[in-house]
């Protein structure tokens, strides 16, 4: 009997030996900071360490809150064979693509009632931002077996930075291409350019003359959107040119509209072109009209002026929907010529089958420049071509570059990445 009394006396005083023997605690990162996140809009703020020997055992954390004595809220968590600094989507001119540092960003935080963003959400109904408040920051380290560390405490206020470095290739472009279209208006107000013919304007003073010779109006569609579309503007500059020929030769113009702003702005266009090619007397306000802003109720209003009108030449220009069809038809029924200029790819097939003639695409843009041969308008469009062609040399320049790259090293791939972090868009 005293001997197991003995026995279990040792027994448990080597337990007790053992609890007391505490556990290792997890190495301090290299190199940690706490920052605000980069080129950003102040949402984040990251961490970055060096990698440790224990990564592949360890989780790392970023715990929030916004008093320096807590509560901690859960910001982060990445195990430690993921998030480096080489994972972000950033060129290199902008960040240092390298596996040897991780780095976890932390935007928001997970509270009792649900998750919360550091920077405050947008109030949709003053469009101002809530101010940000004050938050306190700290990394744990967590490893499996060993006591986890914790790092100081600091105090940080996620800020937004007023240029993204990240999109410095984007502002040189930029830069470079308006610099080029500059140069070509100042070659084009010396001498003329030339453009290439488009088939389709130069039927124009066929149409027009023809409306004249039969004295049938000329109907001009600007398409369903509104003013602040490219289209539209496009169409309006091309309402412009082809109003100065309707003037000079005393045709009657009909431009229903199905936007109120850009009848305005229509309304204005026409009158100084009757005043440029000075006829302001033969100037009709009711040319320009409002029928509706319903799509199918416009289509079917202007079909039927069409059929009771007959009109002489039909142009369609600007972006259209499923109505392309339902105009084309009835104007080729009624023997009209029918031009059309359109950048909405699913009506060129109609446009193509109804119309005697269709400018596709950026041929809609170049009209305005190809009918008034405007110094201003020529030499942007041919500045626009050069920075197209020059876009184009570069694509195939990488292409060259990323194919014969798939047979060089490490060293290769991160040359030939580099060079084609020059035309992606950050």
């Amino acid at each position: 009997m005293k001997r197991f009394l003995w026995l279990s006396l040792l027994l448990a005083g080597a337990a007790g030996a053992q609890e007391s023997v505490p556990q290792a605690k997890v190495d301090a990162p290299k190199d940690l900071k706490i920052e605000d996140f980069p080129n950003d809009n102040g949402s984040a703020v990251m961490a970055t360490w060096k990698r440790m020997p224990y990564d592949d055992k360890a989780t790392y954390k970023i715990l929030v809150a916004l008093k320096p004595e807590g509560p901690w809220y859960p910001g982060a968590t990445c195990p430690g064979t993921e998030s480096f600094k080489s994972d972000q989507p950033w060129p290199w001119w902008a960040w240092s693509k390298t596996k040897a540092v991780h780095l976890l960003r932390c935007e928001s935080y997970e509270t009792e009632k649900g998750p919360k963003p550091l920077l405050p959400e947008e109030d949709t109904q003053t469009k101002v931002r809530e101010s940000v408040p004050d938050y306190w920051f700290k990394v744990v380290v967590e490893v499996e077996g060993m006591k986890p560390w914790e790092s100081e405490v600091v105090k940080l206020k996620p800020a937004g930075n007023a240029f993204d470095w990240s999109k410095l290739n984007t502002l040189l472009y930029m830069i470079g291409f308006s610099v080029i279209i500059l140069m070509f208006i100042q070659v084009a107000r010396r001498r003329t350019l030339w453009i290439r013919r488009i088939p389709g304007l130069d039927a124009v003073d066929e149409a027009v003359g023809r409306a004249t010779e039969m004295g049938r109006p000329i109907y001009f569609l600007t398409g369903r959107n509104g003013i602040t579309e490219v289209s539209t503007v496009a169409a309006t500059l091309i309402l412009g040119e082809i109003a100065k020929k309707v003037a000079t030769y005393d045709t009657t113009l009909k431009v229903p509209h199905t936007d109120p702003i850009v009848m305005a702005v229509c309304q204005e266009i026409t009158r100084e072109s009757y005043i440029a090619a000075g006829r302001p007397d033969s100037f009709r306000a009711d040319s320009n009209f409002f029928v509706t802003d319903d799509q199918f109720g416009y289509t079917a209003a202007v079909d039927g002026m069409m059929v009771r009108e007959k009109p002489a030449a039909c142009f369609y220009m600007g972006y259209y929907y499923a109505e392309a069809l339902l105009l084309a038809e009835t104007g080729a029924a009624t023997g009209a010529i029918q031009i059309a200029g359109t950048d909405a790819d699913a009506q060129l097939p109609f446009f193509v089958t109804a119309c005697d003639y269709t400018l596709i695409g950026e041929e809609l843009y170049a009209a305005g420049a190809y009918l008034s041969k405007e110094p201003v308008l020529v030499g942007t469009l041919r500045g626009q071509d050069i920075g197209k062609a020059l876009i184009l040399g570069a694509i195939l320049l990488m292409t060259v570059i990323a194919t014969f790259g798939q047979w060089g090293g490490p060293g290769t791939a991160r040359f030939v990445d580099n060079c084609i972090d020059i035309l992606r868009g950050f």
